[in-house]
C-alpha cells in the first residue's frame, strides 16, 4: 500500500496547484507595500485595513466557489464543453494566438446585394430601348419617368464629369463592387456609339426632369432662341467640359463638379448657394427648353464629340428635306439645321423621326404618292 503514497501525494500536489493558480486568476490580490511604509495592509476584496501585524502569518486563501473551474486560469474550455475557443472561455480574448478562420468570399457574396439593381436598371434600359425602336411618345415620356424615380431619386446614379475625371487618372472603381454602375456605363458608350447621345434623350434623370417640365410648362412662356444665338451657345458646354477636366488635372479638386453640373440634387444634399443655383437653373428651363442640355452639360459635350464621328445608325433624310422645314421647326433641341442634322447635338428624341414615318405629314412620302397618282407636285410643299 505504501506505493500508492507518492502517486497519491502527486495528485494532491497538482490539485493544490490548479486550484491556487485558478484562485489567483480569479481574484488577484493587490501587491503589499505595507510593510515596507509602515502603513496598514488594505483587503483587496473590502478596501478595509487589515487587523494582521507586520510580520505575521498571511490569512488562509478561502476555498473554491462551486461550481469555479480551474481550466479558466489557463485560457482553456470549460471543463465538461464540448468544444469552442479559448477567446470564448476568456471573454474574447486569444491568450494562444490561434485567429478565427476567415470565410473567404464567393462571387455568389458579392453577386447578392447586387442582383436587385441589376435586375431593374437592365429592365429599365430594354423599356427605354424598345420605347426607341417602337418611337412611342407614350413610352417615351413613360421612360423618363422612370429615369427620374428610380436612377435620380432612388438611386442617384447618373453619367457625371466626375466619371470623366476617372479618365483622367485611369481611377476606376472595382468590377465586382460596381456592377451597376459598370452596366450604365456600357450601355451608355455602345447605345453613343450606334445611335448617338440616347443617352441624353432617354436614361439621364437630370434630362428626363427638364423633358417632363417642358411637356406641361405653357408654350407662351417659351423663348426659343435664334439659330445664330443657338449655334455659339452651343458651344458653351465644350468650354465647360474641357476647362473643368484641365482644373482637376491641374488642382486635384474634385468638388469642382457640384458648380457645373445639378445631378447633386437627386442625393439632397448641398449648400444654400447650391441651391439656389439650381433653383435659377429650373426656373430659366421653364423659359428656353432644355437649357441645361443643350447649352451648359460637360457630360453631353462629351457624349456629343463622341457621337459626331461614330455613330452608325443615323437618322434618315430625304431629298425634300433641302427645302422642308417641318422636322427642323418640331426639333425641340435645335439638332437639325436645314437639310442636315448636328449629330452632337441631337439626342434621338424621336419627334423628327415620328414626323418622316407620318404620311400625311413628311413631304416625301406625299411627293411619293402624288407622284403615284400622277398628281402635279408643288414646288413649296411642305415650306
Amino acid at each position: 500500500m505504501n506505493r500508492w503514497i507518492p502517486r497519491r501525494a502527486s495528485l494532491a500536489l497538482a490539485g493544490t496547484v490548479l486550484v491556487c493558480v485558478s484562485l489567483g486568476a480569479q481574484a488577484p490580490v493587490a501587491p503589499n507595500t505595507s510593510e515596507r511604509s509602515g502603513q496598514a495592509a488594505v483587503a483587496p476584496a473590502t478596501g478595509e485595513p487589515s487587523s494582521a501585524a507586520p510580520g505575521a502569518e498571511p490569512p488562509k486563501a478561502p476555498p473554491p466557489a462551486a461550481g469555479a473551474d480551474p481550466w479558466a486560469a489557463l485560457g482553456l474550455p470549460p471543463a465538461g464543453s464540448s468544444g469552442g475557443s479559448a477567446a470564448a472561455a476568456t471573454g474574447g480574448d486569444d491568450p494562444w494566438g490561434f485567429a478565427e478562420e476567415t470565410h473567404e468570399e464567393t462571387w455568389a457574396d458579392i453577386l447578392r446585394p447586387q442582383v436587385q439593381d441589376l435586375a431593374i436598371t437592365t429592365a429599365f434600359f430594354v423599356f427605354a430601348l424598345v420605347s426607341f425602336f417602337r418611337k412611342s411618345k407614350p413610352l417615351k415620356y413613360a421612360a423618363l419617368a422612370i429615369s427620374v424615380g428610380y436612377l435620380g431619386v432612388t438611386k442617384s446614379t447618373l453619367i457625371s464629369v466626375t466619371d470623366i475625371f476617372r479618365l483622367v487618372h485611369f481611377d476606376f472603381p472595382q468590377v465586382k463592387y460596381s456592377l451597376a454602375w459598370y452596366l450604365i456605363a456600357g450601355f451608355t458608350v455602345l447605345t453613343t456609339l450606334l445611335f448617338g447621345r440616347l443617352y441624353c434623350g432617354r436614361i439621364c434623370a437630370f434630362g428626363a426632369l427638364t423633358q417632363l417640365l417642358d411637356a406641361v410648362v405653357p408654350t407662351r412662356i417659351r423663348w426659343e432662341p435664334s439659330a445664330k444665338v443657338e449655334r455659339y451657345a452651343g458651344y458653351i458646354k465644350y468650354g465647360m467640359l474641357f476647362g473643368v477636366v484641365g482644373y482637376y488635372a491641374a488642382t486635384d479638386h474634385f468638388t469642382i463638379y457640384r458648380y457645373v453640373e445639378p445631378f447633386w440634387m437627386y442625393t439632397r444634399q448641398g449648400s444654400v448657394v447650391l441651391w439656389t443655383m439650381l433653383g435659377t437653373l429650373l426656373l430659366a428651363t421653364l423659359v428656353v427648353r432644355n437649357l441645361y442640355c443643350r447649352f451648359l452639360c460637360p457630360v453631353g459635350a462629351a457624349l456629343g464629340l463622341i457621337s459626331q464621328v461614330t455613330t452608325v445608325f443615323r437618322i434618315k433624310r430625304w431629298s425634300e428635306c433641302r427645302t422642308c422645314k417641318i422636322c427642323e421647326r418640331t426639333c425641340e433641341w435645335g439638332a437639325i439645321r436645314g437639310p442636315q442634322i448636328v449629330r452632337s447635338e441631337c439626342v434621338r428624341c424621336d419627334d423628327c423621326e415620328r414626323v418622316y414615318a407620318d404620311e400625311k405629314k413628311c413631304v416625301h412620302w406625299i411627293v411619293v404618292h402624288r407622284k403615284a397618282k400622277n398628281l402635279p407636285v408643288g414646288a413649296k410643299v411642305g415650306v
